[in-house]
């Protein structure tokens, strides 16, 4: 590990543009957390970026490819996966890994999500879900949960949240994993998987937001509050056992929910 000013330097900085840091993400945001995850995915597996292509639409999430030395497209809300299908279509054997928000990618991008799935294209997408629309505020998020108190939801979150893992599961990925950003580990075990995988990938990491989901939805700024808020409301298999039913109500469950080898997206083989 090089050494610089007497300081440690993490050698997975080699992805990085130097000229984009220092990065923009609030103080105890878990979207440097993620990046940090992927740069390791990246450095285990010896894949080099400047090789890939990376995809992003709007959000905080969003930023997170602008900070690696790779191209990328940084574009309009919701549209990460038609570009991906593109790209794939045009060079299929360059990897894509697209990285969204829950409400770019579960809210206006739903609809390219699910058609994503269904036709298992070959393609990685992390999803950092911090529960609500971040960056422009703190709105309610399709991800929000019930009766939780938003900007836009001063009352309480009236609508029934998505379960994006289970969504992408029943639409037809062939790979599905959720963590969150108190299991490092985890997460970059799922990203190296999710990076080897040949067919649609979807690593859902649950993320803290001190600046607004801490804020509205749990009357705190302190982002290790936040993230003990995370650690009591998902669970793992192992966690789970002995416990009944109704503590478990209402918390996310993480792990693997699919990982099966399927036929991957092509396009049109003729044109007839």
């Amino acid at each position: 590990m090089e050494q610089a000013h007497g300081l440690k330097i993490n050698p997975n900085r080699k992805f990085l543009r130097p000229e984009k840091l220092p990065h923009f993400f609030c103080s105890g945001c878990g979207c440097g957390q993620v990046l940090n995850y992927y740069t390791q995915a990246l450095d285990e597996l010896g894949m080099d970026p400047e090789r890939m292509v990376h995809i992003a639409g709007v959000g905080c999430t969003a930023r997170i490819p602008v900070y690696l030395k790779t191209d990328m497209l940084h574009g309009v809300h919701g549209r990460t996966l038609a570009w991906a299908t593109g790209i794939k279509l045009m060079q299929p054997d360059t990897p894509v890994v697209i990285f969204a928000g829950d409400g770019d990618l579960a809210s206006i991008g739903g609809n390219h999500l699910i058609h994503a799935c269904r036709r298992n294209l070959d393609v990685t997408v992390v999803m950092v879900n911090n529960l609500n629309f971040a960056m422009t505020g703190g709105q309610v998020a399709p991800t929000t949960p019930e009766e939780v108190r938003t900007m836009t939801t001063p009352y309480g979150n009236a609508e029934p949240r998505f379960d994006i893992c289970q969504l992408a599961v029943a639409a037809g990925a062939s790979h599905v994993e959720r963590w969150s950003t108190a299991k490092p580990v985890q997460c970059r075990k799922a990203m190296e998987r999710a990076l080897q995988h040949k067919g649609f990938s979807l690593i859902e990491i649950v993320s803290q937001c001190p600046t607004h989901y801490g804020r509205y939805a749990l009357g705190t700024g302190d982002p290790v509050k936040v993230l003990e808020w995370i650690k009591g409301n998902t669970y793992t298999d192992a966690e789970a056992k002995g416990k009944a039913p109704e503590e478990l109500e209402g918390k996310l469950r993480l792990g693997q929910f699919i990982l099966e080898d399927r036929p991957i997206y092509q396009g049109t083989t003729s044109l007839g």
